[in-house]
């Protein structure tokens, strides 16, 4: 059975990074499951003007928060890693206490148990010292922070392009796709 990746979606402002990187995974063929919580779907319909529903039309099964008997709660579930994107300071706190208060939280400490990529793609300004000690401790417990940061060195033309980029990247990190554009120095 092929290990699918978990995607999970929290409250925090950015759902238009999660929305880019969900449709890269389908794009790539990469089989994957995601978990919404309730703030994640105020937040995605806010943000996108559009239903958080339609995350059903790029995976065969979203998770809602408080199924939390679904199969991301147990280590023994065939998951390659999650994905948090993009992830709030509540949610990033959670996991760094070891709270397991919802289906999104328990896949989180599944992971770090269980000793698989947990990546956390934290889109906050600015941090403060709580924030900054919470991704330490997550850090040291295996977890990757990943802030929703773009490059700018490809020189962008527009959202979309930095968007695009910050997935290309994102894939490249998880080893899911090949860097398409490499460094090649100031000067190349």
């Amino acid at each position: 059975m092929e290990e699918k990746l978990l995607v999970g979606i929290t409250g925090a402002s950015g759902s238009i990074y999660a929305l880019y990187f969900l449709e890269a995974l389908k794009s790539l063929k990469v089989p994957f499951e995601i978990i919404i919580t309730d703030a994640g779907k105020l937040v995605f319909q806010h943000e996108l003007d559009r239903p958080w529903q339609i995350l059903k039309e790029l995976t065969d099964m979203v998770y809602e928060e408080r199924e939390i008997s679904a199969p991301p709660a147990s280590g023994s579930a065939p998951y390659r890693g999650l994905v948090i994107i993009p992830c709030s300071m509540g949610t990033l706190g959670g996991i760094a206490t070891g709270q397991a208060r919802n289906l999104l939280l328990r896949a989180a400490d599944v992971m770090l148990k269980e000793r698989k990529p947990l990546v956390l793609v934290v889109r906050e300004t600015p941090f403060n010292l709580i924030h900054l000690q919470n991704m330490l401790l997550l850090t040291q417990a295996g977890a990757v922070i990943y802030p929703a940061m773009p490059g700018f060195y490809h020189k962008p033309a527009s959202l979309e392009e930095l968007l695009k980029q910050f997935t290309e990247r994102l894939l490249q990190f998880l080893k899911i796709a090949e860097n398409s554009k490499p460094w090649k120095g100031l000067y190349s």
